[in-house]
C-alpha cells in the first residue's frame, strides 16, 4: 500500500521511528519546526519539510501544515509517534481524505476513546469495572460541584481529552474546586482545544498499571502483558517497568482478557494502551485508553522480543498479525526511567538551555532513546522529555542495578535534568522491594531530598585537580600553537595553583600541589587530600582520593569553568579568584522573577493595585504546561514588567510589589 513514511513528531520518538522505517526499507520524511532545524531525527530521515515556526499551534499541531508536508513530498503514509495529533480524530480523517495511510486506529476509535467521558461511558456499558466519577454531559461548574459532592472528596479534575497530566488537578475539599476546575479548562483548551471535563474519585497509593494491546484490520486482537507506571510527578510518568512486580499469571490473564475486549468493542486497529488503576486487593478500575504508542513501550519490547513499531507499520499495511495470544512470552525483567529537563529542586519545574555535551551510557543490555545532540537548544516550546534509558535483566533486580549505573554514566551538561533524581528513585529500598505505588514520590522524597546535592571535599579535590591540568594543557596549547585539552597532559610549568569555588551558601578555597608525577595534593585550611591521576582518555579520568579510585567526567567550558560528573551528581566548578564582583542579588524582597523560560498567557493584576501572599499574579505556559505566578508576600504592585503573550527568560523581572 505504501513505500514511503512522514513521522509527524520530533524528538526522540520521530527518531525511534525514523530508525526502523528505514530498518524495513522505506524512505523516510522528517517535518520539524523552525526551532527543530539542527534536531537529530531532522538528519535521520531522508527527506525534511519545514512545517513553521516553533509553536506547537502553527507546526507540530497544523493539520493542514503536516498533510501538506506528506502531499510534497509524496509520502504514502504518516506514522504519528505520540503526543501532537497522534490522538486526534480529525488528523486521521484529514489523512483519509489526502489519500495517505494513517499508522494508526481508524478515526471513529480514537474519537471514542480520545474523550475520557465517552470512554467511560462505553466501558460501563460494556460492563468494564471504572473508577467512580462523573462524565456526563453537562460539565457547567454547578453540575461538577454537584457531582464532586455524590462522588466525595479527594476528587480528580481530568482533561476528557488529550493526556500526559495536562488539564489534571487533584482537589482536596470543595473549597478548592471552582478554582481547580478554572485552570484545569484552561490548561486543556491550550494543549488540547477542548476544555470538556470529567471527575474521578481520587485513590491514594494505588499502582498505575496498563495493557499493551495490538490489533489488525481483521479483528485479531492480542495483549503484550502489562507495564507498571506508578512513579509520576505532576501526574506524568517518570520510571515504567514490565512484567509489574505484583501482578500474579491470573490477573495478568484477567486484565489481558478486559483490555483486549475494550479494543475489540470499539473496532480497534493498531497499537494501544488500556490503562488501570489497581489497588492493593487486587482489584482493577478502567482509567482510559490512549490509542496511540506509549513513550513507555521499550519496556515491552525488550522482555517480549518485539519491535512495536514494525507491527504497527505491518498492520497498517494491512497484514494480519504473525502472532496468537499463546505465541506471546515474557523473558526477565525491563526497567525505564525517563531524563526530563526539569529541576526536582524547584517543583520539578522544566528548564532550557542549550546541550553543551550528551554522552549517552554504553552498557550491556541497556538501550537509549533520545532526542538530543550536543549543541542543540532545548526550548520551552515543546515537552521537557529528552531522552528514555531502559535496562533489561534476567530478573528485576539485575535490571535495577543496570538501570541505575547506565544513569550514573549519563552524560548531560548545560541543562538541568533530574538524572541524579532517577538514581536515587532506583535506590530506594521500597523500589527495590516492589512496593511503589502513585504515592511513592510525596512518600520517600522530602524538599532536602530533592535539594541540589552540593559537592563535598573529595569533589571539590577532585575538581581543583581537573581544573590545574586543563590549566596546564592550555598554557601548553599556546605555547606551542595546538590546542588537546585534556589529553597528554602537563603537570609541569608555573601556573597559579589556588582556587576558590562556591559550595552551596559557602566558598571554599583550595591550594594544589603536586610533584610532576602525577600526583597532587589539595589542602583546604586543616583538611588535606592526595589525589592521584590513574588514567585518562579523553574526558573521562580516573583519579585515586584517599586511597579509593573513582572515575570523574569532566569537560571544560573555558579556562576557568568546567562540568564535573562524579559519583552520579555533576556540577559547574567556575574559578572564582579573578572574577569581577558578583551581579547584585536577584530575586530580592518584592522583586517576582520567572522560574523558567515561558509565554506570559495571562496578567491577573495592574500597577497599584494590593495584593495578599499567594495571590496569583500570572499564569506562564511553559513546556505545554500552566504554571501559577504567586505574590511571594503582601503588599502593593509597583511595578508589572510584562506584557501578556510576551516570551520572558528564567529569571526575568516580571513584578515589583512594595511591601506591607
Amino acid at each position: 500500500m505504501f513505500d514511503s513514511i512522514l513521522v509527524a513528531n520530533r524528538g526522540e520518538i520521530a527518531a525511534r521511528v525514523l530508525r526502523t522505517a528505514v530498518s524495513q526499507g522505506y524512505r523516510t520524511i522528517a517535518v520539524y519546526s523552525e526551532a527543530d532545524a539542527e534536531a537529530p531525527h531532522v538528519r535521520l530521515a531522508d527527506e525534511a519539510v519545514c512545517i513553521g515556526p516553533p509553536p506547537v499551534a502553527e507546526s507540530y499541531l497544523d493539520i493542514n501544515r503536516v498533510v501538506s508536508a506528506a502531499l510534497q513530498s509524496g509520502a504514502g503514509a504518516i506514522h504519528p509517534g505520540y503526543g501532537f495529533l497522534s490522538e486526534n480524530a480529525s488528523f486521521v480523517r484529514a489523512c483519509e481524505a489526502a489519500d495517505i495511510v494513517f499508522i494508526g486506529p481508524p478515526a471513529p476509535a480514537v474519537e471514542l476513546m480520545g474523550n475520557k467521558a465517552k470512554a467511560r461511558q462505553r466501558m460501563l456499558t460494556a460492563g468494564v469495572a471504572c473508577v467512580p466519577g462523573y462524565e456526563g454531559e453537562d460539565v457547567s461548574d454547578d453540575a461538577l460541584l454537584a457531582a464532586a459532592d455524590n462522588i466525595g472528596f479527594p476528587i480528580m479534575v481530568k482533561a476528557a481529552a488529550g493526556g500526559g497530566g495536562r488539564g489534571m488537578r487533584l482537589v482536596d475539599n470543595p473549597a478548592g474546586l471552582a478554582k481547580a476546575l478554572s485552570r484545569a479548562r484552561s490548561e486543556a483548551r491550550h494543549a488540547f482545544g477542548c476544555d470538556q471535563l470529567i471527575l474521578e474519585k481520587a485513590f491514594f497509593g494505588p499502582r498505575h498499571v496498563e495493557i499493551q494491546v495490538m490489533a489488525d484490520s481483521h479483528g485479531h486482537v492480542i495483549h503484550l502483558g502489562e507495564r507498571d507506571c506508578s512513579i509520576q510527578r505532576r501526574h506524568q510518568k517518570v520510571i515504567e517497568e514490565s512484567p509489574c512486580p505484583v501482578v500474579t499469571e491470573q490477573l495478568r490473564e484477567d486484565m489481558g482478557i478486559a483490555a483486549v475486549s475494550a479494543a475489540q468493542s470499539i473496532g480497534y486497529c493498531g497499537a494501544g494502551t488500556v490503562e488501570f488503576l489497581l489497588d492493593a486487593s487486587g482489584q482493577f478500575y478502567f482509567l482510559e485508553m490512549n490509542t496511540r504508542l506509549q513513550v513507555e513501550h521499550p519496556v515491552t519490547e525488550m522482555i517480549t522480543g518485539i519491535d512495536l513499531v514494525a507491527l504497527q507499520i505491518d498492520v497498517a499495511q494491512g497484514r494480519r498479525l504473525p502472532y496468537s495470544q499463546d505465541d506471546i512470552t515474557f523473558n526477565g525483567h525491563a526497567i525505564e526511567a525517563r531524563l526530563y529537563a526539569e529541576d526536582p529542586a524547584r517543583g520539578f519545574l522544566p528548564c532550557t538551555g542549550k546541550v553543551e555535551h550528551w554522552r549517552p551510557p554504553v552498557a550491556e543490555a541497556v538501550r537509549v532513546d533520545s532526542g538530543i545532540a550536543t549543541g542543540l537548544e532545548i526550548t520551552p516550546y515543546y515537552d521537557p522529555m529528552l531522552a528514555k534509558v531502559i535496562a533489561w535483566g534476567p530478573d528485576r533486580e539485575s535490571a535495577r542495578r543496570r538501570l541505575r549505573e547506565s544513569l550514573k554514566k549519563t552524560v548531560l551538561y548545560g541543562v538541568t535534568t533530574n538524572r541524579r533524581f532517577l538514581v536515587d528513585v532506583l535506590g530506594k529500598h521500597s523500589f527495590a522491594e516492589g512496593e511503589a505505588t502513585t504515592a511513592f514520590i510525596d512518600k520517600e522524597f522530602s524538599a532536602d531530598d530533592l535539594a541540589q546535592a552540593v559537592p563535598g571535599f573529595e569533589q571539590v579535590a577532585a575538581a581543583a585537580v581537573v581544573h590545574y591540568r586543563v590549566q596546564c594543557d592550555v598554557a601548553l596549547a599556546r605555547a606551542v600553537s595546538i590546542a588537546a585539552p585534556l589529553r597528554e597532559w602537563s603537570s609541569t610549568g608555573s601556573l597559579v595553583s589556588r582556587y576558590r569555588y562556591a559550595s552551596g551558601d559557602a566558598t571554599i578555597e583550595l591550594t594544589v600541589y603536586t610533584d610532576g608525577g602525577g600526583t597532587y595534593s589539595v589542602r583546604c585550611q586543616n583538611n588535606q587530600i592526595d589525589v592521584r591521576v590513574v588514567a585518562c582518555e579523553a574526558q573521562l579520568i580516573r583519579l585515586e582520593l584517599a586511597g579509593h579510585v573513582t572515575e570523574v567526567y569532566a569537560v571544560p567550558i573555558d579556562e576557568r569553568r568546567i562540568h564535573l560528573s562524579m559519583d552520579g551528581e555533576s556540577w559547574v566548578f567556575e574559578n572564582l579568584l579573578g572574577r569581577g564582583a558578583p551581579d547584585s542579588a536577584q530575586g530580592t524582597d518584592g522583586r517576582v522573577l520567572a522560574p523558567m523560560h515561558g509565554r506570559v498567557t495571562e496578567i491577573s493584576v495592574d500597577k497599584g493595585q494590593r495584593v495578599q501572599q499567594g495571590s496569583r499574579l500570572a499564569i506562564l505556559e511553559a513546556m505545554k504546561m500552566e504554571h501559577e505566578i504567586t505574590a511571594p508576600t503582601g503588599g502593593t504592585v509597583q511595578h508589572v514588567a510584562c506584557t501578556k503573550q510576551q516570551q520572558v527568560g528564567i529569571d526575568d523581572l516580571l513584578f515589583e510589589i512594595t511591601l506591607d
